[in-house]
């Protein structure tokens, strides 16, 4: 499999789109998934047309969030989310994204997180380097809790599920006394991007949906980060949570998690036959 040529590929199609992208920014709900889950006409239209040409010109199929596809964890399978952040896409606000992964029999080979209202592109295989707007970036190196800022999924903090709200709030309050900054962006693209690029030193995410991690954990991995889910397993398709951060950081991140929640959040198997868009929030 060549990497560098299925890249090539891959972000010439997600340029064809950028502007498209950018002029339906403020797009209204189309499909209603829950009370504030929705999917815009953007989504849509812009999967059709990215699966199309991705299976036309590189002969892996594509599995996308708003029309499924195959199996996530067989073979060789593009895992797309043509508008990361819809809810941010659709008030307006520019963080948000187009998220497109490779994996192999569940394991991220390539990623790609486009930022096209920001003009930012992210791009990388795993054996790196990471590309930031198509120039080669430096290597993660290792650094600590104290001098970075944390990015946090976005959560309801009354809400059940396998990782209960009351639950990450623990964790969040945990680790307000031990970063130097906090922040959700309500994007898991933007978040785990940024941590590729040593914006942020790490990011939390509590969805379990390949089109929302698969690009971010080949992105952090290209740059020499780590990329696990809540449990400290290395991330695959058939995980629950993704979390990155440079080296170093990832273990004190995995420290403070097990001291607030032992192994309550440890590895769970991902029900890959039960496709919902909750995004990780309840």
């Amino acid at each position: 499999m060549d990497h560098l040529r299925l890249l090539d590929t891959a972000s010439s199609i997600l340029d064809s789109v950028a502007d498209d992208f950018v002029a339906g920014l403020g797009a209204p709900s189309a499909v209603a998934k829950g009370p504030t889950d929705f999917a815009t006409q953007v989504d849509l239209d812009l999967e059709r047309r990215i699966a199309r040409e991705l299976a036309e010109r590189t002969q892996i199929p594509v599995h996308g969030e708003e029309f499924g596809g195959p199996s996530v964890t067989e073979g060789a399978v593009w895992v797309l989310d043509p508008v990361d952040g819809t809810y941010n896409y659709s008030t307006g606000l520019p963080l948000a994204g187009i998220l497109l992964g490779l994996l192999v029999d569940g394991d991220p080979v390539l990623g790609l997180t486009w930022l096209p209202v920001l003009g930012r592109r992210f791009a990388g295989h795993v054996d790196g380097p990471l590309l930031v707007d198509g120039k080669p970036a430096a290597p993660l190196t290792p650094i600590d809790l104290q001098t970075s800022a944390i990015a946090y999924g976005p959560f309801n903090a009354g809400a059940k599920g396998r990782y209960p709200g009351a639950r990450r709030a623990d964790v969040i309050r945990a680790l307000s006394s031990r970063v130097a900054r906090l922040r959700m962006t309500g994007s898991t693209g933007v978040d785990m991007a940024y941590t590729a690029a040593g914006i942020f030193g790490g990011a939390i995410a509590f969805g379990r949906h390949a089109w929302d991690n698969a690009a971010g954990a080949a992105l952090v991995r290209a740059a020499g980060g780590v990329a696990s889910d809540l449990g400290g397993a290395p991330w695959t398709a058939e995980s629950t949570s993704l979390v990155c951060a440079a080296p170093g950081l990832h273990a004190e991140l995995m420290t403070v998690i097990d001291d607030v929640v032992g192994d309550e959040w440890g590895t769970h198997p991902a029900d890959t036959g039960h496709l919902d868009n909750s995004g990780g929030q309840p």
